[in-house]
């Protein structure tokens, strides 16, 4: 994707390896740390030092155009918090208007986001203590208003938690009006703490584990019972599922339940509706390859097919498109997306590059480091692939010398149509030469003119090791499959903040 080219002499900066790069304009920035931020610490960066230049970027933006990226983080890319924080740092800076107000009541689509929004306000403004949140935005308390309308009796009690702002105390702060007397019955039991307990997962492991047994094998028994209770109650969401997927199966539970598992799983129906991010799969699959079960290669299947949904709108590639796929696998993508998740950056872009490659004909793929390696792969896993390249760990360094990858195609003068890379665009010349990626760009034009090069950025630092003013390499952001929607946004001469530009508020 391309900024105003009339901004790019003045962007030319050093990356945080030091190597020549173009910063991104304030909008572009804003974008890819946005879409890119699991508010945790990463490689180059702290999650408090994502927070402020969040902030900062805010300020350099318009309100409209914050308001449109937080409803784009939501809805398109299926994020959860980071709307929550661009409704909350907006708030400080703009009012006089309703539009964070109806930012608020958007983005909010869990009854315990309303919570989530409230606990992060207290913490950016510095408030210790609930009662400390009386002096609330007045958008903030509007958009919430409408918000706490959204929900029914399940799912709020559902998200009825011990935690430091209650639903209890949400309701008091904000003082929504009921749009019926359904709705003020509802909140009353809010109020008295007379939800009814939902059925669900957690609930009813929990009342089990407060059971006495008087065998081991009778635990066994009831948590198979359960499991399988819950698997046949339509009730257990699909999220749920992916979580469960390794307690499922060591509790043994029937054949015909793995059945209705895996049929769940695979469903496009449901895997649309559910929303995961694709690394998501690729966690449940990682569980279930660790224990010794006869029935654990037949889910891992089913999730095989399950994560080809988000690949089935990817167009523009078939046998005549020649393509070349590479992914950073170097030290400072192996960074987790957060403090208790086993995926990684390097997982990231190894998922969606595989995701990719299973719908290209014709494709090259490899992994760089301080090389470039090639790795021929079946085009129909994407999974399996993963775990195939992720075993390759280390073999071709921890650099990130991601001029390789075009100086391959230079020296056996291979031509092809799109090179597509899944980096933290952190690139530089490891081997002293001082090398550049815009250098090497411009060497491979002249011997394959129409080539575009796709860069899609996993870790939103701000800079580019390339200039994206041009026409002939694009930046992508994000970590959702949605992101695969703007290659054909391309092709038809519009990139993400066009499209983000046109969401109505």
């Amino acid at each position: 994707m391309k900024f105003n080219s009339s901004t790019q002499g003045k962007y030319k900066v050093s990356n945080y390896e030091g190597a020549p790069a173009y910063r991104l304009s304030p909008r572009w920035y804003l974008y890819s740390a946005v879409v890119t931020s699991a508010l945790n610490d990463k490689f180059y960066e702290t999650a408090d030092d994502r927070l402020e230049t969040i902030r900062e970027l805010i300020r350099e933006n318009s309100p409209q155009f914050v308001a449109r990226l937080a409803v784009y983080a939501r809805e398109q890319m299926n994020l959860r918090s980071i709307p929550l924080v661009l409704a909350v740092e907006l708030s400080k800076v703009h009012a006089g208007d309703s539009l964070v107000g109806r930012l608020t009541s958007r983005i909010i689509q869990r009854a315990d986001e309303i919570t989530e929004l409230l606990a992060y306000y207290q913490q950016s403004n510095s408030r210790n203590g609930i009662k400390k949140l009386n002096r609330l935005s007045k958008q903030i308390q509007y958009g919430l208003q409408n918000a706490f309308n959204k929900f029914d009796e399940y799912q709020f009690a559902k998200y009825n938690r011990a935690v430091e702002v209650k639903l209890r105390d949400a309701l008091f702060l904000v003082h929504p009006k009921a749009k019926d007397g359904n709705q003020q019955a509802l909140f009353n039991k809010i109020v008295e703490n007379k939800l009814e307990t939902p059925y669900t997962w957690e609930t009813e492991l929990s009342i089990l584990g407060q059971t006495e047994f008087s065998s081991i094998e009778e635990i066994a028994a009831a948590f198979r019972a359960k499991w399988e209770e819950l698997i046949d109650s339509g009730r257990l969401g699909y999220m749920a599922l992916l979580r469960n997927l390794r307690n499922i199966e060591k509790c043994a539970v029937s054949a015909r339940h793995v059945n209705r598992v895996c049929e769940t799983l695979a469903s496009e129906v449901n895997v649309l509706k559910s929303k995961q991010l694709p690394f998501r799969f690729l966690a449940a699959y990682r569980e279930l390859s660790k224990i010794g079960s006869g029935y654990a290669g037949k889910i891992m299947d089913a999730l095989e097919k399950a994560v080809t949904v988000s690949a089935r709108n990817i167009a523009g590639f078939d046998e005549s498109t020649k393509v070349l796929v590479a992914c950073d696998v170097s030290g400072s993508m192996q960074h987790p997306v957060s403090p208790k998740s086993a995926i990684q950056n390097y997982d990231i872009g190894l998922m969606l590059g595989m995701l990719l490659k299973s719908r290209c004909e014709n494709v090259i793929s490899g992994i760089f480091g301080d090389r470039w390696k090639t790795v021929n792969l079946p085009n129909n896993s994407v999974l399996s692939n993963v775990d195939a390249f992720y075993k390759r760990e280390g073999e071709v360094g921890y650099s990130t010398n991601g001029y390789l990858v075009i100086q391959y195609l230079i020296d056996r003068q291979q031509i092809v149509d799109k090179i597509m890379m899944f980096t933290d665009c952190q690139m530089w010349d490891s081997r002293g030469g001082n090398i550049s990626m815009q250098d090497v760009w411009k060497k491979y034009k002249a011997i394959a003119p129409d080539a575009r090069l796709y860069l899609f950025d996993l870790s939103g630092y701000g800079t580019t090791p390339l200039n994206i003013a041009g026409k002939d390499v694009y930046l992508i952001a994000g970590w959702s499959d949605k992101i695969f929607d703007m290659l054909t946004a391309l092709d038809n001469g519009t990139d993400a903040l066009e499209q983000i530009e046109n969401i109505l508020l």
